[in-house]
């Protein structure tokens, strides 16, 4: 009886090592290297541009990418006492969702909501990791897209947001870690 519960908690322990190991370690960091961090994400593929006026804005482009990630898995490595947070004004309410940026350079990092604690959503641009290309995008809120920003061919767009959660999205195309 021993012998099959040591047998089962060595199995266990390996499930247990390969399941951490089936991950995307993303390295960021902003503009002016301040703040480095990494975490860990099983949806690495940058694929859905976000054209709300809040991405839009704070993100200094045309739109932003998100990723998703472990938020237990953040290791800030330099420059915590840099970091800032913002909370964007929504219909005239302040939304809870925090979007974490550099306060030297001003470079956004990270979104956190309270909505999905467990989750992470790192700004694409703020990673230096080499990510695989989608191989065709999502537009998300081109209801709030300006006139003038272009949008990539053969994009699959949508007013607001797409069917597909990030983790859904990576699931269905085959490119979830």
């Amino acid at each position: 009886m021993g012998a099959v519960y040591i047998v089962w908690f060595i199995f266990h322990c390996w499930v247990s090592i390969v399941i951490l190991l089936v991950v995307m370690r993303l390295e960021g960091s902003c503009h002016c290297r301040a703040v480095q961090f990494a975490c860990d994400s099983h949806t690495p593929v940058p694929y859905q541009i976000c054209y709300c006026s809040v991405c839009r804005k704070v993100g200094g482009g045309l739109g932003t990418v998100n990723l998703g990630a472990s938020h237990d898995s953040l290791a800030v490595r330099c420059g915590r006492d840099s970091i800032k947070v913002y909370r964007a004004i929504i219909d005239g309410k302040r939304a809870e969702s925090q979007r974490s940026f550099c306060g030297e350079c001003s470079a956004m990092l990270w979104l956190w909501d309270p909505s999905w604690p467990h989750l992470l959503h790192p700004f694409a641009a703020a990673i230096d990791t080499p990510m695989t290309p989608p191989d065709r995008f999502v537009a998300a809120c081109m209801d709030s897209k300006r006139e003038w920003v272009p949008v990539p061919a053969g994009v699959e767009a949508y007013a607001r947001y797409g069917p597909l959660s990030i983790d859904e999205w990576h699931k269905e195309h085959g490119k979830y870690v």
